[in-house]
């Protein structure tokens, strides 16, 4: 392997918030051999986002320069719960599901990394310790230390309850780097407590401590919180053309730089028209993700079809109209998209709802059966479902 310490160490530092110790990178990287570069994912949900492709290119970017990346799909992790800007704990997940979802997190992790060129390790293989050999790692740190993490200063503050477990979790991860012997572990900016930390156990253990390097993380496609599925704000590396085009259509003229930025690698033009830079983000990440140049193209005119033209695609999922007549609208909208009557009457009352694309009003709470009967019902943008009497066929 070529090291260009000067131009790699540029490179691999654009866009990073922060890497710690100062000058270390660059260090490591004049010793001339390849880095052990460490990233860990919880698998808590069954998908991966684009906050976690911000992270997971910066990961290729060291695996193109002939680094090699140790993938930790925290498997035990996991069953704890990462605390980190948590303002009280997390809910313990089923192992069946945490297992289920760490298949899905490392193959979908393969979108971004090269699956020949990545480590992958789950870390129940070293985190299931004997007692005897859990008490030496606790001993690593005090428990004044952990108190200094913001959101366990803010929760002991506020009297809130923090598990013992909870305070474990920065030093379960801290070990993960000691069992691969990591030279640079990555992180949002969320992280960099348990990145700190993590050098401090491996200096317990022997282990030359590792660079720590943080990300800066992507707002959701609302703007303001973080991308989140458990926000509803987020964009799967596996949805559909249309949905990724869909979602990355609504985000926000102000979010816009940050996306450029981070997932294009590049800067916002500021004289070009934000509708058009947002056509241009939406198709790129589509194309990416979502089946290439022509899957975004196809999604560009299915977006234009439903919300230029108005028009409403030819193919959409159907929902059985209930029996009785007339149709009380906001149950039908309610069983149909999965929300509450309340929620569907405020959707009425703020025009978010439509038959065969003409807008319904909060008047419209109760239609005739044959009235609904094959019409589309569309609630906000890209939300359908054809309405078909029991026993109709299509």
């Amino acid at each position: 392997m070529t090291i260009r310490e000067g131009s790699d160490a540029e490179f691999l530092l654009r866009n990073v918030v922060e890497a710690l110790p100062a000058g270390e990178l660059e260090r490591k990287l004049g010793e001339g051999r390849p880095l052990r570069v460490k990233l860990g994912l919880d698998p808590t949900a069954p998908d991966i986002h684009l906050g976690h492709v911000v992270v997971l290119q910066k990961l290729r970017e060291f695996q193109d320069l002939g680094h090699v990346v140790v993938l930790i799909v925290g498997d035990y992790t996991a069953r704890v719960g990462d605390p980190s800007g948590r303002s009280a704990a997390r809910p313990q997940l089923d192992p069946a599901e945490i297992d289920a979802n760490a298949e899905t997190y490392q193959r979908q992790a393969f979108t971004v990394l090269d699956e020949e060129r990545t480590e992958v390790r789950r870390n129940g293989e070293w985190l299931d310790m004997a007692a005897e050999d859990l008490f030496g790692l606790a001993r690593s740190a005090t428990v004044a230390q952990l108190l200094e993490r913001d959101d366990f200063a803010r929760r002991y503050a506020e009297g809130s309850p923090i598990s013992v477990l909870e305070l474990l979790y920065p030093l379960l991860q801290g070990y993960d780097s000691v069992a691969v012997d990591a030279d640079v572990e990555l992180g949002g900016t969320d992280q960099m407590f348990n990145l700190l930390l993590a050098r401090q156990v491996q200096q317990a253990y022997g282990v030359t401590p590792q660079t720590a390097i943080t990300m800066p993380i992507l707002p959701g496609i609302d703007g303001v919180r973080r991308m989140s599925k458990s926000e509803g704000n987020y964009v799967g590396v596996t949805e559909s053309a249309e949905e990724v085009f869909g979602k990355l259509m609504s985000i926000p003229d102000a979010a816009m730089p940050a996306y450029y930025r981070l997932l294009l690698d590049r800067q916002l033009d500021p004289d070009e028209p934000p509708v058009q830079a947002k056509r241009t983000l939406a198709r790129e990440v589509a194309a990416r993700f979502a089946g290439g140049e022509e899957a975004a193209r196809g999604a560009e005119e299915h977006f234009d079809r439903l919300h230029v033209e108005r028009a409403l695609p030819d193919e959409v999922e159907e929902a059985e109209l209930p029996t009785e007549d007339p149709v009380h609208l906001p149950a039908l909208i309610a069983e149909a998209f999965g929300m509450s009557r309340s929620e569907a009457r405020r959707l009425l009352g703020q025009g978010g709802v439509r038959l065969d694309g003409e807008p319904l009003s909060k008047e419209d709470l109760d239609l005739p059966l044959d009235h609904l009967d094959g019409r589309v019902l569309q609630v906000g943008r890209r939300r359908l479902k054809r309405l078909r009497a029991g026993g109709r066929e299509g």
